[in-house]
């Protein structure tokens, strides 16, 4: 038999029928139930739950004590903080059975949830947008945005190595501290980065980082 290409920690649970990807970590009593889809280099943190037919790309990290429902689609290079809460139904009622009528969230690529956040379900969470610890997500997110709060509100945009953008210059261009990205506000609700497409992995050169957060951000810069 050969070698199998992913771990599964011996107290946790993995249905029949379920597809995980090489690398793919998967810790103390999660359970992965039948027909749900995990790509290649992913991590399951302790307890975590994924749903019956749930898909999650490539590279995602998916802290403790986090629930994927069905109805969730995740793309690749999410992060779920701890204790977020994804749903999959507005309205439940435990008399009304409504396993039919699951509503899709999707999460798309580059996306964090912060710990303890909460996403209402049939909404989209744009690329890279940022999820502060906490907050409470009703309606779609732009990509790029950074929301806090309850109800979440948007407070400004994030780069893709996760740093606020401040300070546009006279053409409308922020720079991201650590990567020395550019990234320019399209419209009212669109940010787009000018280096990379959206869809395109980071250069390994700016992929793993050397410097902490409070090392590019004080309250100094604005």
């Amino acid at each position: 038999m050969a070698e199998q290409e992913y771990y599964v920690n011996e107290y946790a649970v993995v249905d029949d029928n379920v597809t995980i990807g090489k690398g793919t970590k998967i810790w103390h009593f999660s359970h992965i139930q039948s027909g749900a889809q995990i790509g290649a280099k992913c991590i399951m943190g302790q307890n975590v739950n994924v749903g019956n037919n749930v898909k999650i790309g490539n590279n995602v990290k998916i802290q403790n004590n986090v629930s994927v429902y069905t109805g969730v689609e995740i793309e690749d290079d999410v992060f779920l903080g701890p204790s977020c809460v994804l749903t999959n139904v507005t309205n439940p009622r435990s008399q009304v059975v409504r396993r039919s009528l699951y509503e899709k969230t999707l999460i798309r690529r580059g996306v964090t949830v912060g710990a303890n956040a909460t996403i209402v379900c049939g909404i989209v969470l744009g690329r890279y947008c940022f999820i502060g610890a906490g907050a409470v997500i009703t309606k779609d997110v732009p990509d790029y945005a950074l929301m806090l709060g309850n109800p979440a509100r948007q407070k400004g945009w994030m780069s893709r190595h996760g740093h606020p953008l401040r300070n546009p210059d006279e053409n409308g261009i922020m720079i991201c501290p650590e990567s020395g990205l550019r990234y320019k506000q399209i419209d009212t609700n669109r940010l787009r980065c000018l280096d990379l497409d959206e869809e395109s992995p980071l250069p390994d050169e700016i992929a793993r980082g050397q410097k902490s957060y409070r090392n590019f951000n004080t309250k100094s810069s604005g």
